[in-house]
């Protein structure tokens, strides 16, 4: 058959789907998420739009949240030339092969397996592209909420208080999604190491989620957030 799978590729395919799976359920819903960068920033956000309240002339906030625009539309136009880029090879699949068949522990394929492969790659960036997009969506939605909410002299204003929570959620909902684009770009790393061989997927996935969880958990990340308590003040 010409899908047939090696029990090497099962295995293999098998630990990247479930270290995706497993990383992105860890850092999103486990306990241990709280530890996490992307959780603490997430609480600064709310710090941000409640300094925003305070701000008459609200274009330090534009220009912030401009940038976070532009970084979605980046990698989302990044995806699209990568979704072309893969899309191509189902055209170079012998001169691909070829190239790879000098690699050390590189293993031969059928052209049927080789097209399977780089679809698996295309849902990959595909995906990646909805997520960078929708992210920049939702931060123009973000932007609405900002000049929706009231010049107030008192900050605990209950009215400017609730539009800085509205915001502050579809900020981190945006962030959630970009996260989530960005996690598919790293993935998509590991996923050519199937190109060489099964073994090669499995240590390439591996290392991919390695450097995913040190940078998340690892000390020098968290050490600029050292002493600081999640409304930005320094923490007894």
């Amino acid at each position: 058959m010409p899908f047939s799978f090696t029990m090497p590729e099962i295995v293999a395919l098998a630990w990247f789907l479930l270290a995706w799976i497993g990383y992105s359920f860890a850092l999103e819903h486990a306990p241990l998420a709280r530890r996490s960068l992307n959780v603490r920033m997430d609480a600064f956000r709310l710090h941000w739009m409640l300094r925003m309240i305070e701000r008459d002339v609200r274009i330090l906030d534009s220009a912030i949240l401009g940038s976070l625009q532009n970084g979605s539309a980046f990698f989302a136009s990044t995806s699209l030339i990568a979704l072309g880029g893969t899309v191509s090879l189902f055209k170079s699949s012998d001169e691909a092969q070829t190239l790879l068949s000098a690699l050390p522990f590189a293993m031969t394929a059928t052209h049927a397996m080789w097209d399977m492969k780089v679809f698996g790659l295309v849902v990959i960036f595909a995906y990646g592209f909805f997520k960078f997009a929708w992210a920049y969506r939702i931060m123009n939605y973000a932007a609405i909420l900002i000049g929706a909410t009231p010049n107030v002299v008192d900050k605990d204003h209950p009215e400017a208080r609730a539009m800085a929570h509205r915001a502050s959620a579809m900020i981190t909902l945006g962030g959630a999604h970009f996260n989530r684009g960005q996690r598919a770009f790293f993935f998509a790393l590991g996923y050519l190491g199937w190109f060489v061989s099964p073994y090669v997927f499995m240590i390439s996935t591996t290392a991919i989620v390695f450097v995913m969880a040190r940078r998340q958990f690892g000390a020098e990340s968290l050490r600029p957030l050292k002493g600081l308590s999640d409304d930005g003040s320094r923490s007894p």
